[in-house]
């Protein structure tokens, strides 16, 4: 029987590669969907708190953001509290994407849900979330992610 992770990961793998194709007509790719949804739910957030809200590294985080400024779907300000602190906000760009972002989303979900049962899926989205909190308690202990985004 195959681990539990194989099968998440094949999701996971076939989601980006359904998400890359929806956007081949814009200068995203699959792995900017977390950074421009958290962004427009919190503008104005550190990129350390950010790193920490989508669970990858700061340097990952960094080169993305450094690739959504300059396509023009961020921008970092300095904080005028503490000079040291770059905030981020997503840009109109980025809220006007916001739309077709979510419906890409909607429909690859209800595409990889439709042969299933309410009863099934409620509790295989139980058990799911079950485990993304276990995971998420385990990033919050090492050093390298934090309590990130409520689940």
């Amino acid at each position: 029987m195959a681990s539990t992770m194989r099968y998440i990961n094949i999701i996971s793998r076939c989601g980006a590669m359904y998400r890359t194709e929806r956007l081949a007509n814009t200068e995203l790719g699959a792995c900017h969907f977390p950074y421009i949804l958290t962004l427009a739910r919190n503008p104005g957030i550190t990129q350390d708190t950010l790193a920490k809200m989508v669970y990858i590294n700061k340097s990952n985080v960094t080169r993305a953001l450094l690739y959504l400024e300059q396509h023009g779907f961020v921008e970092r300000k300095q904080s005028e509290t503490d000079r040291r602190v770059l905030l981020v906000y997503p840009t109109q760009k980025a809220m006007d994407i916001l739309p077709e972002i979510r419906s890409i989303l909607k429909d690859w979900n209800q595409y990889i849900t439709e042969d299933i049962s309410e009863e099934e899926l409620s509790a295989f989205t139980s058990v799911l979330e079950k485990i993304a909190k276990k995971s998420a308690r385990y990033a919050s202990l090492s050093d390298t992610a934090g309590e990130g985004e409520a689940l």
